[in-house]
C-alpha cells in the first residue's frame, strides 16, 4: 500500500463532517481507530510491534535474523509522529510523520536495501496534550521529563484521571515513567512534521531548534449569583479580571518580542443567564529565549491580578508545562542536510516529541512545506508532490543512518 492508499485510509478518522477538522483525541474512539491502523499497517510489513507503559507503539524492522534483545551499540534509527490531534486540527499535524515512515521503508525495501541497525516507527501518545492538557505526555514519561505522579493525577474536561484512561486501555497506570531499556536501544531519532509557517520556501526542510514554549492555567475565582437581579457594585465577577488578561497576553507578546495564546477557557456554571463563579483560562507562551517568555507570563499575570483587585477576585497561576530553547544534534542535522543536499535549515515554534527525545538521544526533524502556513486548522495543508519528496527525503535519510 503506497503513500496515498494510507493517506486516504486514516483521512476521514475523526473528522469532523461539517469544519472539517479533525477530533483525534488520546484514548478516544478516533484515535484508537488511528491506533488500530497502525498496528494494521505493522503487521502488513511483518515489523515487530512494541507497546510501552506510557502509551507509546513502536514497530521495528530488525536486520535479518535481529531481535530487540540484541540491538547493535550504535542503537536504532527511529522515525514516527503521533496521531491524536488539537480540537479541530488539520490532518496533516503528525499523521504524515507516521504515513510518511511506513512508506520510506517500503521504498526501501523495494530498492534491496538491508538495514544493519534496526529502524523504528513511533506514535507518541497525547502529542498535542488536547486532553490532559500536557503537550508531549508520552515522550515526556518515557524520558523522565515529567513526575509519573504528577501525570497519573492529571484529568480530562469529563474529569477522568490520566490513570483512570490508562486502565480502561489495558495499561497499568503504575508502571508508567522512564524507560531507559527503551532509550537504551534508540541511537537517534528524525521526526518528518508538516511546517507549522510560511517560512519553508522549498518542499523539505531541516529543524534547526524549537523556541522556548511552556503552558500556564490562570484560575479566576468569583461569586456565582444571577445576572438580572445583582446589582454591579455587589458583583465579584471573575470574567472580568479574565477580560483584562486576554488584553494583556497581547501587549506584554507585543512588549517582549514573543507570542501569547489564549486558546481555551472554561466557565463556571457557563448560564447565560448567570454571574460565572470561576474562570480558568490558558496561556500559551513563546518566543526567542527563555527571559522573554517568563517576562511575558510574568507581566500577564501582574496585570491579571492588578484587574482582579477592584472585583475582589482571587488569581492563581500554575505552569503546566515548560521546555527551553531545544538545538537539535548539530552532527545529525549536518549529516542530515548534507545527504539531502543542502535544504534550508530553520527553526521552529512548534513543540514535538524530537523536541523532547533531544535530551536523552539524538534527534533531527524534517519538515514537509506548508503553502498556507496554517496549522492547528482544517486548512492545515501539504502538496501531494511535496509530501511524496517527503517521503523521499526521509528514505534517503533512514538510508544513509540505517543501511549505510
Amino acid at each position: 500500500m503506497g503513500f496515498e492508499e494510507m493517506w486516504a485510509a486514516l483521512l476521514p478518522v475523526g473528522r469532523d463532517p461539517v469544519t472539517g477538522g479533525y477530533h483525534r483525541f488520546a484514548w478516544t474512539p478516533p484515535e484508537l481507530e488511528c491506533r488500530a491502523w497502525f498496528l494494521s499497517e505493522a503487521r502488513r510489513r511483518d515489523l515487530d510491534v512494541e507497546h510501552d507503559a506510557n502509551g507509546n507503539m513502536f514497530a521495528w524492522w530488525l536486520p535479518d535474523g535481529g531481535s530487540r534483545d540484541a540491538f547493535p551499540a550504535e542503537g536504532a534509527v527511529v522515525t514516527g509522529s503521533h496521531l491524536d490531534s488539537v480540537p479541530g486540527g488539520g490532518a496533516f499535524d503528525g499523521p504524515l510523520g507516521v504515513v510518511s515512515a511506513f512508506a520510506a521503508v517500503d521504498r526501501l525495501r523495494e530498492r534491496g536495501a538491508r538495514p544493519r541497525r534496526p529502524i523504528g516507527i513511533a506514535v507518541f501518545a497525547e502529542e498535542e496534550g488536547a486532553r490532559f492538557g500536557v503537550a508531549c505526555l508520552g515522550s515526556r514519561l518515557l524520558t523522565g521529563a515529567i513526575d509519573p505522579a504528577r501525570a497519573r493525577a492529571l484529568t480530562d474536561g469529563d474529569g477522568h484521571t490520566f490513570a483512570e484512561v490508562l486502565h480502561n486501555a489495558g495499561l497499568d497506570p503504575g508502571a508508567i515513567g522512564p524507560d531507559e531499556d527503551l532509550l537504551g536501544r534508540i541511537g537517534c531519532f528524525v521526526e518528518l512534521h508538516v511546517e507549522q509557517g510560511r517560512a519553508l520556501r522549498e518542499p523539505v526542510g531541516v529543524a534547526s531548534s524549537i523556541i522556548p514554549h511552556g503552558r500556564w492555567r490562570f484560575d479566576f475565582g468569583g461569586e456565582g449569583d444571577h445576572a438580572g437581579t445583582t446589582r454591579l457594585a455587589d458583583r465579584r465577577d471573575p470574567m472580568l479580571p479574565f477580560a483584562g488578561m486576554v488584553i494583556a497576553a497581547r501587549e506584554a507578546a507585543e512588549r517582549n518580542g514573543t507570542v501569547a495564546t489564549v486558546g481555551k477557557v472554561r466557565v463556571v456554571p457557563g448560564g447565560v443567564n448567570a454571574i460565572a463563579s470561576s474562570v480558568t483560562a490558558w496561556l500559551d507562551a513563546r518566543g526567542p529565549d527563555d527571559a522573554a517568555v517568563r517576562r511575558t507570563v510574568k507581566e500577564v499575570d501582574e496585570a491579571a491580578r492588578v484587574a482582579a483587585r477592584p472585583h475582589r477576585v482571587s488569581v492563581d497561576l500554575a505552569e503546566e508545562s515548560y521546555t527551553e530553547i531545544v538545538d537539535f544534534n548539530a552532527a545529525l542535522r549536518d549529516r542530515i542536510a548534507g545527504t539531502l543536499g543542502g535544504p534550508p535549515v530553520l527553526p521552529t515554534g512548534a513543540g514535538h516529541d524530537a523536541g523532547v527525545l533531544a535530551a536523552r538521544v539524538p534527534a533531527a526533524m524534517l519538515f514537509v512545506r506548508n503553502p498556507t502556513g496554517v496549522s492547528h486548522s482544517p486548512a492545515e495543508f501539504a502538496e501531494p508532490a511535496d509530501c511524496l519528496a517527503g517521503v523521499e527525503a526521509l528514505t534517503a535519510v533512514l538510508d544513509d543512518l540505517a543501511c549505510g
